[in-house]
């Protein structure tokens, strides 16, 4: 029994020992990976990261327009708003504004406690409405003016402006293939300068592709934006940025 289990160690040693022998150390920044379908053998592989940007001039814009109103009778407050919202609408709809680029977007009324100089309730209450329309102007040229009209028919609020891209397919691809490119270009580096074989594409995954916008925000209320409205607007630039993570077999 004893010789048993001392053959039975010996042979468990062993098939330690050339596991161990069989196990090839991966060098630095080399990631080794065991793969299924290569017959159980070591897979070596490099990860490498790539970024591609495009920059554009936006086509588009997304405002949001609104009309604030108060009132001590709840329906007079609200007859006002409106009467003064779709003033509003009728102006832009007349500055070329498609009625299907007018979207409401909120409409609330509360009543809120009026106090005196003390801070204390004085009974009194005051209705306050709201009332914002989200539109999107396809001509940028026209913001300035836009706004203009908006707030000579009666909007107080404008809470910011949005730009954006109204087709950014083809930038996006662009700058995925941009990102690739970089992404080989880096690897075949480090296989150079690591005395390496590059091999084929295991894995990639993407990043971002998003594009960010530039906000124009700071309008709001009566005088503040008589004067933003004759302020011009400027869209600047956009970036379109992909980033990709490629890993590569190497040998």
């Amino acid at each position: 029994m004893k010789k048993n289990i001392l053959i039975f160690t010996g042979i468990l040693m062993l098939g330690l020992l050339l596991g161990a022998c069989g196990t090839i150390p991966a060098q630095p920044g080399v990631t080794s990976v065991l793969a299924a379908d290569t017959g159980g053998e070591n897979v070596r592989t490099m990860t490498v990261s790539g970024t591609g940007k495009v920059t554009l001039t936006p086509d588009i814009a997304y405002v949001t327009i609104g009309v604030h109103t108060e009132g001590k009778d709840a329906s007079q407050a609200v007859s006002e708003n409106n009467s003064q919202t779709q003033a509003v609408i009728n102006a832009l709809e007349k500055s070329d504004i498609a009625s299907e680029d007018i979207q409401t977007t909120n409409f609330s009324i509360y009543p809120q406690q009026q106090l005196d100089d003390r801070g204390q309730p004085t009974g009194e209450i005051t209705y306050i409405v709201n009332n914002s329309v989200y539109i999107t102007v396809r001509d940028l040229e026209s913001i300035g003016d836009v706004l203009n009209v908006a707030v000579e028919a009666g909007a107080n609020q404008i809470s910011g402006i949005q730009f954006d891209i109204s087709d950014a397919e083809d930038a996006l691809a662009e700058a995925q293939e941009m990102a690739v490119a970089n992404a080989q270009a880096q690897a075949e580096n480090l296989a150079q300068a690591s005395n390496l074989v590059l091999g084929d594409i295991q894995n990639i995954s993407t990043f971002g592709g998003a594009t960010p916008y530039l906000k124009y925000d700071g309008i709001g209320g009566g005088a503040a934006v008589m004067e933003a409205a004759s302020v011009p607007v400027s869209s600047g630039q956009m970036i379109i940025s992909v980033e990709v993570s490629v890993i590569y077999e190497i040998r």
